[in-house]
Protein backbone atom coordinates (compact mmCIF):
# COMPACT_ATOMS: atom_id res chain seq x y z
CA UNK A 1 0.00 0.00 0.00
CA UNK A 2 1.11 3.65 -0.27
CA UNK A 3 3.56 5.16 2.28
CA UNK A 4 1.41 6.68 4.89
CA UNK A 5 4.08 9.65 5.16
CA UNK A 6 4.38 9.79 1.97
CA UNK A 7 4.88 13.18 0.14
CA UNK A 8 4.23 14.05 -3.45
CA UNK A 9 5.85 17.28 -4.01
CA UNK A 10 5.13 19.66 -7.60
CA UNK A 11 8.67 21.24 -8.52
CA UNK A 12 7.56 24.07 -10.21
CA UNK A 13 10.96 24.11 -12.46
CA UNK A 14 12.46 24.98 -16.32
CA UNK A 15 15.22 23.63 -18.15
CA UNK A 16 17.44 23.91 -20.87
CA UNK A 17 15.32 27.26 -21.86
CA UNK A 18 17.98 29.33 -23.33
CA UNK A 19 19.98 26.21 -24.84
CA UNK A 20 20.37 24.76 -27.95
CA UNK A 21 20.45 21.14 -27.32
CA UNK A 22 22.44 18.69 -29.55
CA UNK A 23 20.66 17.06 -32.63
CA UNK A 24 21.93 13.68 -30.53
CA UNK A 25 22.25 14.91 -27.34
CA UNK A 26 22.73 11.47 -25.33
CA UNK A 27 25.83 10.21 -25.89
CA UNK A 28 26.01 11.55 -29.46
CA UNK A 29 24.15 8.54 -30.56
CA UNK A 30 21.34 9.28 -32.39
CA UNK A 31 19.61 5.57 -31.31
CA UNK A 32 19.87 6.70 -27.76
CA UNK A 33 18.67 9.81 -28.62
CA UNK A 34 15.80 8.79 -30.73
CA UNK A 35 14.11 6.24 -27.73
CA UNK A 36 14.11 9.18 -25.67
CA UNK A 37 12.82 11.73 -28.07
CA UNK A 38 10.25 9.11 -29.30
CA UNK A 39 9.17 8.99 -25.82
CA UNK A 40 9.09 12.91 -25.16
CA UNK A 41 6.99 13.37 -28.08
CA UNK A 42 4.05 11.33 -25.97
CA UNK A 43 4.28 13.33 -22.80
CA UNK A 44 1.87 16.28 -23.37
CA UNK A 45 -0.78 14.60 -24.80
CA UNK A 46 -0.70 10.94 -22.73
CA UNK A 47 -0.07 13.42 -19.42
CA UNK A 48 -2.99 15.14 -19.79
CA UNK A 49 -4.90 11.66 -20.48
CA UNK A 50 -3.69 10.34 -17.32
CA UNK A 51 -5.06 13.50 -15.79
CA UNK A 52 -8.65 12.94 -17.34
CA UNK A 53 -8.60 9.55 -16.27
CA UNK A 54 -7.65 9.92 -13.02
CA UNK A 55 -9.86 13.17 -12.31
CA UNK A 56 -12.94 11.26 -13.66
CA UNK A 57 -13.18 9.20 -10.28
CA UNK A 58 -11.97 11.83 -7.76
CA UNK A 59 -15.10 11.93 -6.07
CA UNK A 60 -14.88 8.26 -5.30
CA UNK A 61 -11.47 9.36 -3.45
CA UNK A 62 -11.17 10.05 0.39
CA UNK A 63 -9.45 13.57 1.55
CA UNK A 64 -6.06 11.44 1.85
CA UNK A 65 -6.24 10.58 -1.90
CA UNK A 66 -8.23 13.63 -2.81
CA UNK A 67 -4.74 14.98 -2.07
CA UNK A 68 -2.83 13.67 -3.95
CA UNK A 69 -4.94 13.52 -6.78
CA UNK A 70 -4.33 17.29 -6.86
CA UNK A 71 -1.04 16.80 -6.26
CA UNK A 72 -0.06 14.01 -9.29
CA UNK A 73 -2.30 16.88 -11.86
CA UNK A 74 -0.07 19.44 -10.78
CA UNK A 75 2.92 17.74 -11.23
CA UNK A 76 1.43 16.32 -14.58
CA UNK A 77 0.76 19.51 -16.14
CA UNK A 78 4.17 20.57 -15.21
CA UNK A 79 6.15 17.61 -17.00
CA UNK A 80 3.70 18.14 -19.87
CA UNK A 81 4.81 22.28 -20.49
CA UNK A 82 8.40 20.75 -20.05
CA UNK A 83 8.38 17.95 -22.52
CA UNK A 84 6.55 20.72 -24.84
CA UNK A 85 9.68 22.61 -24.29
CA UNK A 86 11.69 19.91 -25.07
CA UNK A 87 9.89 19.19 -28.04
CA UNK A 88 10.39 22.35 -29.67
CA UNK A 89 14.41 22.21 -28.98
CA UNK A 90 14.13 18.48 -30.75
CA UNK A 91 12.45 20.29 -33.42
CA UNK A 92 14.99 23.04 -33.74
CA UNK A 93 17.68 21.13 -33.95
CA UNK A 94 16.18 19.64 -37.42
CA UNK A 95 13.36 16.51 -35.68
CA UNK A 96 9.83 16.21 -36.99
CA UNK A 97 7.85 15.21 -34.26
CA UNK A 98 4.66 15.64 -35.86
CA UNK A 99 4.24 11.80 -37.18
CA UNK A 100 4.75 10.71 -33.55
CA UNK A 101 2.76 13.04 -32.08
CA UNK A 102 -0.36 12.32 -34.95
CA UNK A 103 -0.02 8.40 -33.48
CA UNK A 104 -0.45 9.40 -29.95
CA UNK A 105 -3.79 11.12 -31.27
CA UNK A 106 -4.76 8.69 -33.33
CA UNK A 107 -4.27 6.05 -30.73
CA UNK A 108 -6.54 8.78 -27.92
CA UNK A 109 -9.30 9.10 -30.62
CA UNK A 110 -9.55 5.02 -30.75
CA UNK A 111 -10.48 5.67 -26.43
CA UNK A 112 -13.35 7.85 -27.07
CA UNK A 113 -16.44 6.46 -26.27
CA UNK A 114 -15.47 3.43 -23.96
CA UNK A 115 -16.36 3.05 -20.10
CA UNK A 116 -14.42 6.06 -18.38
CA UNK A 117 -12.94 2.82 -15.96
CA UNK A 118 -11.15 1.58 -18.63
CA UNK A 119 -9.30 4.70 -19.54
CA UNK A 120 -8.22 4.41 -15.81
CA UNK A 121 -6.95 1.13 -16.15
CA UNK A 122 -4.92 1.82 -19.28
CA UNK A 123 -3.42 5.05 -17.25
CA UNK A 124 -2.91 2.59 -14.31
CA UNK A 125 -0.69 0.34 -17.16
CA UNK A 126 1.10 3.34 -18.08
CA UNK A 127 1.85 5.04 -15.55
CA UNK A 128 3.61 1.42 -14.21
CA UNK A 129 5.95 1.75 -17.64
CA UNK A 130 6.57 5.42 -16.69
CA UNK A 131 7.56 4.13 -12.75
CA UNK A 132 9.55 1.42 -13.54
CA UNK A 133 11.62 3.16 -16.14
CA UNK A 134 12.13 6.47 -13.73
CA UNK A 135 13.51 4.02 -11.49
CA UNK A 136 15.94 2.70 -13.51
CA UNK A 137 16.55 5.68 -14.68
CA UNK A 138 17.96 7.00 -11.15
CA UNK A 139 19.20 3.43 -10.32
CA UNK A 140 21.64 3.14 -13.75
CA UNK A 141 23.36 6.43 -14.03
CA UNK A 142 24.32 4.65 -17.62
CA UNK A 143 21.12 5.50 -19.45
CA UNK A 144 21.90 9.09 -19.16
CA UNK A 145 25.53 9.63 -19.13
CA UNK A 146 27.17 11.47 -21.38
CA UNK A 147 24.04 13.29 -21.68
CA UNK A 148 23.36 17.40 -22.72
CA UNK A 149 23.29 18.25 -18.91
CA UNK A 150 19.74 20.19 -19.35
CA UNK A 151 18.55 17.57 -21.03
CA UNK A 152 19.27 14.93 -18.78
CA UNK A 153 18.24 17.09 -15.82
CA UNK A 154 14.66 16.83 -17.36
CA UNK A 155 14.73 13.69 -17.31
CA UNK A 156 15.85 13.28 -13.78
CA UNK A 157 13.71 15.37 -12.35
CA UNK A 158 11.02 13.94 -14.14
CA UNK A 159 11.22 10.41 -12.67
CA UNK A 160 11.67 11.69 -9.43
CA UNK A 161 8.61 13.13 -9.88
CA UNK A 162 6.80 9.51 -11.08
CA UNK A 163 8.39 7.44 -8.57
CA UNK A 164 6.45 9.75 -5.97
CA UNK A 165 2.82 9.36 -7.32
CA UNK A 166 3.40 5.90 -9.31
CA UNK A 167 0.20 5.02 -6.30
CA UNK A 168 -2.23 7.48 -6.98
CA UNK A 169 -3.47 5.75 -9.94
CA UNK A 170 -3.41 2.56 -8.53
CA UNK A 171 -5.12 3.91 -5.57
CA UNK A 172 -7.66 5.53 -7.63
CA UNK A 173 -8.18 2.24 -9.08
CA UNK A 174 -8.54 0.73 -6.13
CA UNK A 175 -11.54 3.01 -4.80
CA UNK A 176 -13.22 3.25 -8.14
CA UNK A 177 -13.59 -0.37 -7.93
CA UNK A 178 -14.28 -1.20 -4.50
CA UNK A 179 -17.15 -3.18 -5.20
CA UNK A 180 -15.39 -5.70 -7.44
CA UNK A 181 -13.94 -9.08 -6.83
CA UNK A 182 -10.25 -9.15 -6.76
CA UNK A 183 -10.55 -11.76 -9.47
CA UNK A 184 -12.42 -9.50 -11.73
CA UNK A 185 -10.02 -6.72 -10.89
CA UNK A 186 -6.66 -8.83 -12.00
CA UNK A 187 -8.26 -9.73 -15.15
CA UNK A 188 -9.46 -6.31 -16.43
CA UNK A 189 -6.25 -4.99 -15.19
CA UNK A 190 -4.03 -7.98 -16.61
CA UNK A 191 -5.87 -7.76 -20.26
CA UNK A 192 -5.31 -3.84 -20.39
CA UNK A 193 -1.62 -3.82 -19.63
CA UNK A 194 -1.39 -6.65 -21.96
CA UNK A 195 -3.22 -4.17 -24.93
CA UNK A 196 -1.45 -1.20 -23.46
CA UNK A 197 2.19 -3.12 -23.31
CA UNK A 198 1.83 -4.12 -27.17
CA UNK A 199 0.85 -0.48 -28.64
CA UNK A 200 3.37 0.69 -26.35
CA UNK A 201 6.33 -1.40 -27.97
CA UNK A 202 5.09 -1.06 -31.27
CA UNK A 203 4.41 2.54 -31.35
CA UNK A 204 7.61 3.58 -29.58
CA UNK A 205 9.73 1.81 -31.80
CA UNK A 206 7.47 3.02 -34.93
CA UNK A 207 8.68 6.20 -33.83
CA UNK A 208 12.19 5.57 -32.80
CA UNK A 209 12.64 4.36 -36.71
CA UNK A 210 10.79 7.14 -38.10
CA UNK A 211 13.79 9.53 -36.40
CA UNK A 212 16.32 7.87 -37.47
CA UNK A 213 14.85 7.87 -41.33
CA UNK A 214 15.54 11.54 -40.35
CA UNK A 215 18.68 11.20 -39.58
CA UNK A 216 19.06 8.87 -42.44
CA UNK A 217 19.61 5.60 -41.24
CA UNK A 218 16.93 3.02 -42.62
CA UNK A 219 16.67 -0.41 -43.60
CA UNK A 220 18.75 -3.34 -41.56
CA UNK A 221 20.87 -0.72 -40.03
CA UNK A 222 18.25 1.48 -38.39
CA UNK A 223 16.67 -1.83 -36.99
CA UNK A 224 19.46 -3.34 -35.50
CA UNK A 225 20.79 0.03 -33.90
CA UNK A 226 17.22 0.71 -32.40
CA UNK A 227 16.31 -2.71 -31.32
CA UNK A 228 19.85 -2.84 -29.31
CA UNK A 229 19.45 0.83 -27.56
CA UNK A 230 15.79 -0.69 -26.43
CA UNK A 231 17.09 -3.93 -25.63
CA UNK A 232 20.34 -4.32 -25.72
CA UNK A 233 23.02 -2.17 -24.13
CA UNK A 234 22.13 0.05 -22.36
CA UNK A 235 18.43 -1.76 -22.80
CA UNK A 236 15.66 0.43 -20.72
CA UNK A 237 12.93 -1.75 -21.65
CA UNK A 238 15.11 -4.84 -21.28
CA UNK A 239 15.89 -3.61 -17.90
CA UNK A 240 12.70 -3.03 -16.87
CA UNK A 241 11.45 -6.77 -18.16
CA UNK A 242 10.77 -8.18 -14.05
CA UNK A 243 9.47 -4.73 -12.61
CA UNK A 244 7.06 -5.00 -15.37
CA UNK A 245 5.93 -9.00 -15.23
CA UNK A 246 5.54 -7.90 -11.56
CA UNK A 247 2.37 -6.13 -12.18
CA UNK A 248 0.64 -8.96 -13.07
CA UNK A 249 0.92 -11.13 -9.48
CA UNK A 250 -2.77 -11.26 -7.63
CA UNK A 251 -1.28 -8.63 -4.47
CA UNK A 252 0.76 -6.03 -6.58
CA UNK A 253 0.90 -2.71 -5.56
CA UNK A 254 3.23 0.37 -7.02
CA UNK A 255 4.52 0.39 -3.23
CA UNK A 256 5.23 -3.48 -2.69
CA UNK A 257 8.70 -1.63 -4.01
CA UNK A 258 9.29 1.72 -1.28
CA UNK A 259 12.34 3.41 -3.95
CA UNK A 260 12.30 6.76 -1.83
CA UNK A 261 15.69 6.23 -1.08
CA UNK A 262 16.52 7.00 -5.13
CA UNK A 263 14.87 10.65 -5.02
CA UNK A 264 15.87 11.50 -1.30
CA UNK A 265 17.64 14.93 -1.16
CA UNK A 266 15.80 16.67 -3.94
CA UNK A 267 14.47 20.08 -2.80
CA UNK A 268 11.02 20.94 -3.41
CA UNK A 269 10.77 24.61 -5.08
CA UNK A 270 7.81 25.23 -2.25
CA UNK A 271 6.97 22.81 0.90
CA UNK A 272 4.87 20.20 0.45
CA UNK A 273 0.95 20.26 0.77
CA UNK A 274 -0.70 18.02 -1.55
CA UNK A 275 -2.96 21.00 -3.66
CA UNK A 276 -1.35 22.81 -6.58
CA UNK A 277 1.20 25.71 -5.96
CA UNK A 278 -0.12 29.60 -5.36
CA UNK A 279 1.53 30.46 -8.32
CA UNK A 280 -0.71 29.13 -11.49
CA UNK A 281 0.40 26.38 -13.27
CA UNK A 282 -1.29 26.37 -17.38
CA UNK A 283 -3.19 23.43 -17.69
CA UNK A 284 -2.44 20.43 -20.13
CA UNK A 285 -4.00 21.34 -23.38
Amino acid sequence: MTPTDLTITPRDRRFGREDKTPRWWLNDSPYETALFNALSATFPKGEAYFIESIRAFRDAADDKLAGEIRAFTTQEVIHSREHVAFNRRAADSGYDLAPLERKVQESLDLLKGRPPILDLAATMALEHFTAIIAHELLANPRHLANADQATADLWRWHAVEEIEHKGVAYDTWLAATKDWTRYKRWKVKSILMLLVTRNFVQHRTEGVLELLRQDGITGLRAWAGALWAMWGKPGLFRKVGAAWLSYFLPRFHPWNEDDRELIAGWDATYDYRQDPPARKVRRAA
